[in-house]
């Protein structure tokens, strides 16, 4: 990680989970970078993400996602959470680890919506890059990652780092 970043909290499952929840952000950073790495309980699930607990229709991104020999792309709008991954990411085989990479830009600003581009890979089939959207101006102040089903299982990590301004 490059000096900028400051960690803020790291976490290492030692269970199954439907989810996670980074809680009581600080706001005294510019951006937010979060990184997953793991396996889910049933193969072939996205990842997903939601600010602040806000369940409404506020969330909007595009997703391209490719194996090398297949490229696909998704839009989704008004949805009641993000995609850090498209459908197909996280499966649960060992030989198919998973990490996303999600950078949140000022995400405590409150005069504007809040945005952020994922990638993500799987060791053996392919990688993703997402660009989200949610409609909100409140400052981010939880973070709740989530698979699209079924749950994380022991042993994946989430770690969020800080980034201050120069």
């Amino acid at each position: 990680m490059a000096s900028t970043y400051t960690p803020i909290a790291t976490t290492t499952l030692g269970s199954a989970a439907a989810s996670y929840t980074f809680s009581s952000i600080s706001s005294i950073y510019t951006d937010l970078v979060l990184v997953a790495n793991g396996y889910i309980t049933t193969s072939a699930q996205g990842i997903r993400i939601q600010f602040n607990g806000d369940t409404g229709t506020n969330y909007s991104n595009t997703t391209l996602s490719g194996t090398g020999s297949v490229a696909e792309s998704a839009r989704d709008t008004s949805g009641t959470n993000a995609r850090l991954t498209y459908d197909a990411s996280w499966s649960t085989t060992t030989s198919d680890y998973a990490q996303i990479n999600v950078s949140i830009m000022n995400y405590a600003n409150t005069t504007t919506y809040k945005t952020f581009i994922s990638r993500a890979n799987r060791a053996t089939s392919g990688v993703d890059a997402l660009v989200g959207l949610w409609r909100s101006t409140s400052a981010i102040t939880s973070i709740t990652v989530f698979p699209a089903a079924n749950n994380f299982v022991a042993g994946t990590t989430f770690s969020l780092y800080g980034i201050k301004a120069a």
